[in-house]
C-alpha cells in the first residue's frame, strides 16, 4: 500500500465523515440517490432532499412507479434537472432489465442513465465492496495538487492521466474507506478555496503546498465570456390562478412546469392572444431577476398580466391553471418559485 493510500485511510478512521444520512449502508438504492444527488451540490443542501426523497420513495421500485411529475416535484430546488429525470429513468430500466434489483458489475451500473464512470465506481465500491478508482470533482483537486499535475482536467489528456493515477494509487484493501477519505478531504481539507493544509494526513509530500501553487491548481479552464440572455416571464392570471406550462422533456429545466416566456421584444398582448387565445390588460410587474445556468446567465423580467377573456379554442396540453399558492407544491424551477413567493406576499393582505 502506498503511503498516500495509508495516511488517508488513517486519517478518515479519526477525523472523516462517519454520519451522513447515506454511510454506514450498503443499500446500492440509498447509496446512488446519494451519489446523484451530490452532484455539483453541497451536503448541507443535499440532507433534507435525500430525507425526504427517501420518506416518498423509500426502495427504487416506489420511485420507478412514481410518475416523472412527482419525482421533478420532489427533486424542485436542487437544481440541474436532468439528474432527476434520469434518477427515475434508470429506476425503470432496473426494474425492466434487472428485475429491480441494482446491479453489481460497474459495467452494468454505468449503463443506466445519468451514471458515469466516477458515479459507477463509487456505487460500486460503497455497496458491493469492488476494487475501483473514482475521479470526481474534489478527487481531482486532491490529485493535481498533490501530485503538481497541471492542465485543465476537464481535458481528455489531463482526465486520462489523472484515471491512471487514481487506479495505481489504490490499496488493496479497505477501498471503501480510501474511497471517503479521497471524498472528505477534497469536501472539507483540500477545498477549492480557503484550504486546510495544516490539517491534510499527506501535506508533506504535496507538491502544491511546497511549491505555493495550491490556489493555482487545478489549472482553470480557459475563461470565456459568459453569454447573457433575457426574457419575459408571463404571470397570466384568471379566476385566482395562474397558468403553468409544461417545459419539453430535455434541455433547460426539463420536464418541469413552468410560466410562459416571451421574448423581449414581442407585443404581450398579441402575444397571449395569439399564442394562449386570451385579451390580457397588463397589472404590473414584479422585480426582475438574474438566474447564472452553466453556460448563460438569463435575466428575467416577469410581467404580471390578468386575463380579461378567454377565446374559444382547442384545449391545449402541457398547460395547468393552479392558484398561486398551490402552484408552489408543483415540480417548478428555482426562479419560477421566488416569483411565486413574491405573487403571494403581494396578493396576501398585510
Amino acid at each position: 500500500m502506498s503511503d498516500f493510500a495509508q495516511h488517508l485511510i488513517h486519517w478518515q478512521q479519526i477525523h472523516g465523515r462517519h454520519h451522513l444520512p447515506w454511510q454506514n449502508t450498503h443499500d446500492a438504492y440509498r447509496i446512488w440517490l446519494s451519489e446523484i444527488m451530490l452532484q455539483q451540490t453541497q451536503v448541507n443542501t443535499v440532507i433534507p432532499y435525500y430525507l425526504r426523497f427517501l420518506e416518498r420513495f423509500p426502495d427504487l421500485t416506489r420511485l420507478a412507479e412514481a410518475s416523472q411529475d412527482e419525482v421533478l416535484e420532489l427533486w424542485s430546488g436542487l437544481g440541474y434537472y436532468s439528474r432527476g429525470r434520469n434518477l427515475h429513468g434508470a429506476a425503470q430500466r432496473v426494474c425492466e432489465r434487472h428485475g429491480g434489483a441494482f446491479p453489481a458489475r460497474i459495467e452494468d451500473i454505468v449503463a443506466l442513465p445519468g451514471i458515469g464512470r466516477s458515479t459507477a465506481s463509487a456505487i460500486a465500491v460503497f455497496a458491493f465492496g469492488a476494487r475501483s478508482a473514482i475521479l470526481d470533482g474534489n478527487v481531482k483537486r486532491v490529485l493535481t495538487r498533490h501530485f503538481g499535475i497541471t492542465g485543465y482536467p476537464g481535458e481528455k489528456k489531463v482526465e486520462t492521466s489523472l484515471w491512471q493515477l487514481a487506479e495505481s494509487l489504490l490499496p488493496a484493501h479497505n477501498v471503501a474507506t480510501y474511497t471517503q477519505a479521497l471524498m472528505d478531504l477534497g469536501a472539507t481539507v483540500c477545498t477549492r478555496s480557503r484550504t486546510a493544509c495544516d490539517h491534510c494526513p499527506v501535506s508533506t509530500s504535496c507538491v502544491a503546498r511546497a511549491s505555493n501553487q495550491v490556489a493555482c491548481l487545478p489549472t482553470p479552464r480557459s475563461r470565456k465570456t459568459t453569454p447573457q440572455k433575457a426574457t419575459h416571464m408571463l404571470i397570466l392570471r384568471h379566476a385566482g390562478e395562474i397558468l403553468l406550462e409544461k417545459r419539453p422533456p430535455s434541455g433547460i429545466w426539463g420536464g418541469l412546469w413552468s410560466l410562459p416566456e416571451a421574448d423581449m421584444d414581442t407585443d404581450i398582448a398579441t402575444h397571449c392572444r395569439t399564442r394562449f387565445g386570451m385579451e390580457t390588460t397588463a397589472a404590473g410587474s414584479l422585480p426582475e431577476l438574474k438566474h447564472s445556468f452553466t453556460h448563460f446567465r438569463l435575466r428575467i423580467a416577469p410581467q404580471l398580466l390578468d386575463v380579461t377573456r378567454l377565446l374559444p379554442r382547442a384545449e391545449q396540453t402541457g398547460q395547468l391553471w393552479l392558484a398561486p399558492r398551490a402552484a408552489l407544491n408543483a415540480a417548478i424551477p428555482t426562479p419560477v418559485r421566488k416569483l411565486l413567493q413574491q405573487l403571494v406576499a403581494l396578493e396576501t393582505p398585510a
